[in-house]
């Protein structure tokens, strides 16, 4: 592409309404344009990046025998309901109506959609396994877009199924899947990890995630260095410690602490050990209340409040209700005397002499033990701390922050059971069919590359990512020789196969450079003083290496 006559635009200055440096750089490069919250236009130069990405996610998703097909992003609220995810989606689910008041939704994912699909052409065993795949638009209502393309309302996502007729047929589907996700990512470029996670409200049995290194991550993943455990901490189990005995117990006693409704007040004012005190936290689980028990410097972990109750909402308790339940101001609730099931996280069992709220304003017991207070179920309710013991090893946990590019999901029969994909199998028997989810972001992809991938001067692109091979850069446009030179250079590595951008504007040559290194194009040429001669430079942009060529070297020379 000729610059001069297209569309092609580059900002300056950083961009104010953008937090991150991805963002700020797409939207500089002119590779993309902010429409709304969590709503982007993609430009030509940025379109160009990201149809690069799907073709690697395409080759990848061909070369494991997966069919590629295209839903429509208007889907009946119906089919939704049928597998409860209606409900399940809640406030995220954008919803509409047609003229005739029929109701649809914005698809948020396909599950459903695809179901509907395979029944056309599975009745038997013989037909499985089946592989399918889209590239497709979806649409999330998000509370708090943010971070540029990592979390918008509307995204396009790489989502695939398979469909089995067993568990371990299902396992090997998985296993195809997941090999072609790893081989996608390092072909992308990116520094990765692959953790467990919470299946949420996909369901199913087993969730891992593809999550790219990166600070500005929202997700943060839990490291065992030694035995190579990885996982997401909102599904990291906190593993059960004994603590020795000789601790000699005492007898609990009320304290006066007025005005010390947090933890952190404790410390300040009385000089508790955030480590002998236990903070009792209300929440209501689907409509009942509920007390949880955990060590006063822990965090509860909602999620796996979800899973232990089966819960569908888990909330926690407004000042009001929180006052009503225990007669007292909030920050000053306990467990003994609560008229609620009570649980109590694993790591307190441990625990001796400890403080809590009395249910009494501006008073703490302590010296408390459990024998002074019933309990219903202890459990891992707690969110893992960094320099926790790895649940699998003796070794040290570590933190890493990460954007989830990518997940995978066993979702055994739950779409299929609620939406009537059955077979016949080798007795004749009806059974339901057993599913795979997998999915990848493909503009998130884009942005945690850019995260990990871009110096004071821009973005730097590999290769397979970059909108061109190389781009000639003319120094002076009045310089009828080095226009002539860049023109057939142009001509030549187009006609052998390589992309090419040609900045011909009329522009002053260090504004050109700029331009270029901003928009990362790995290889530069610059077309300049020794055009007489048949000489140009090429320049690396990944570590600025230039050297020398003569014409009719530049195409082995960027080859």
């Amino acid at each position: 592409m000729k610059l001069k006559g297209n569309y092609f635009f580059t900002q300056k200055e950083d961009v104010k309404d953008e937090e991150s440096i991805s963002a700020n750089l797409l939207v500089r490069s002119g590779m993309i344009k902010k429409v709304g919250s969590g709503i982007y236009t993609f430009l030509p130069m940025g379109l160009r990046v990201l149809k690069n990405i799907e073709e690697i996610v395409r080759e990848e998703m061909n070369a494991i025998s997966s069919n590629e097909l295209v839903m429509p992003s208007i889907l009946p609220e119906e089919v939704y309901a049928k597998s409860g995810r209606v409900e399940a989606f809640g406030d995220d689910m954008f919803h509409l109506s047609d003229r005739y008041g029929r109701r649809y939704v914005l698809g948020p994912t396909h599950e459903e959609m695809f179901v509907e699909v395979a029944k056309d052409v599975i009745q038997s065993h013989k037909d499985m396994p089946l592989s399918l795949y889209q590239m497709a638009n979806k649409y999330r209502d998000e509370p708090r877009s943010r971070y540029g393309l990592i979390r918008t309302r509307e995204f396009i996502m790489k989502d695939a199924y398979t469909f089995d007729k067993d568990e371990e047929a299902l396992s090997k589907s998985y296993q195809d899947m997941f090999d072609a996700y790893h081989k996608i990512f390092q072909r992308v470029g990116l520094d990765y990890e692959v953790v467990q996670a919470d299946t949420g409200a996909m369901g199913g049995s087993l969730s891992e995630e593809f999550q790219a290194i990166c600070n500005i991550g929202e997700d943060t993943l839990v490291i065992c260095s030694d035995c190579g455990y990885a996982t997401n901490s909102e599904v990291c189990e906190c593993k059960q410690i004994n603590v020795s005995d000789d601790e000699e117990i005492l007898e609990k006693e009320m304290l006066h602490t007025p005005g010390a409704g947090t933890i952190q007040d404790l410390y300040d004012q009385f000089g508790i050990d955030p480590l002998k005190a236990v903070k009792t936290l209300l929440y209501k689980v689907d409509g009942k209340f509920y007390a949880f028990l955990i060590r006063g410097d822990r965090e509860l972990n909602e999620a796996k409040i979800t899973k232990l109750l089966h819960a569908k909402e888990v909330v926690m308790a407004t000042p009001e209700e929180d006052e009503k339940i225990t007669h007292a101001k909030v920050g000053f609730a306990g467990p003994i005397g609560l008229n609620i099931p009570i649980i109590v996280d694993y790591e307190v069992l441990s625990m001796k002499n400890f403080l809590i709220g009395a249910n009494q304003s501006d008073y703490h017991y302590i010296h408390v033990n459990l024998t002074d207070f019933h309990y219903d179920q202890a459990a891992d309710i707690r969110m893992v701390s960094e320099g926790d013991v790895c649940p699998c090893c003796s070794g040290t946990l570590s933190f890493k922050k990460g954007i989830e590019v990518g997940n995978t999901f066993k979702l055994g029969t739950k779409y299929s059971e609620a939406l009537g994909l059955y077979y016949t199998d080798e007795d004749n028997q009806l059974k339901p069919v057993v599913m795979g989810c997998y999915g990848i972001g493909i503009a998130r992809v884009l942005a945690a590359f850019i995260e990990q991938h871009h110096d004071d001067a821009g973005i730097v692109f590999t290769p397979e990512l970059s909108p061109y091979d190389v781009c000639i850069v003319i120094v002076n446009m009045k310089d009828e020789k080095q226009v002539s030179l860049a023109e057939s250079l142009y001509e030549v590595l187009q006609k052998r196969g390589k992309s090419v951008l040609l900045d011909n504007r009329d522009l002053r040559a260090g504004v050109k450079f700029k331009d270029m290194d901003l928009i990362g194009i790995p290889l530069r040429i610059t077309v300049g003083r020794k055009a007489n001669e048949g000489v140009v430079e090429l320049k690396r942009r990944s570590d600025g290496q230039i050297i020398e060529l003569r014409e009719e070297e530049v195409f082995d020379a960027i080859s």
